[in-house]
Parts: C-alpha cells; structure tokens; sequence
C-alpha cells in the first residue's frame, strides 16, 4: 500500500476531496518527524508509539565484500505497535 492508496481510502471514508486529505496526511507526518527531531515520543493510541534511539558507534563488515567497516553512532527513528494493532495483524495472519 502506497501514501496515494491510503489518501484514496481516507478520501473515501470522509467525503473529504483528495487534496484535502493529502495536506491532512501530510501534516501529520510533518509533526511525527518534527517531534521526533527533538527527541520527543509520539504516542497514538490504538496505533502504536514512535520514539527515537540512539545507536552507539561500532564496528561492522560490508557483507557482500567482508571488508571492515565503521558506523557511526546515530539516531534512529522507532516504532512500537499498539497491543490492538499487533493482536489485529495476527489474528488475520492466523485466520489465512
């Protein structure tokens, strides 16, 4: 499923045109990346929560040439489902 699709789908569900819904997504994204630049938690509920962790530097090897590599330390977005998201995709993946 693409951004478009889900556009679409929202679209459809609220009687909102498709450009309106698209400036609604996107200004969500816009805030979701924004507070986690600051290194603040976003928490939907019955969605899931995104945080940001920080990865400390350290050695690697480039797995296609076995060359040692090093990583830098870094921050790394999140995201941890809700307890009903992860029970609803299971469940369909169970029923299948």
């Amino acid at each position: 499923m693409t951004k478009q699709d889900i556009i679409d789908q929202v679209s459809e569900a609220t009687g909102l045109t498709k450009v309106e819904t698209e400036a609604v997504m996107n200004g969500v994204m816009t805030a979701i990346i924004e507070s986690l630049a600051k290194n603040e938690h976003v928490e939907l509920r019955g969605f899931g929560t995104f945080s940001v962790k920080h990865r400390k530097p350290k050695k690697a090897r480039n797995p296609r040439t076995g060359a040692p590599i090093f990583l830098p330390e870094r921050n790394a977005p999140s995201f941890k489902p809700a307890k009903h998201m992860r029970e609803r995709v299971n469940d369909t993946l169970t029923s299948n």
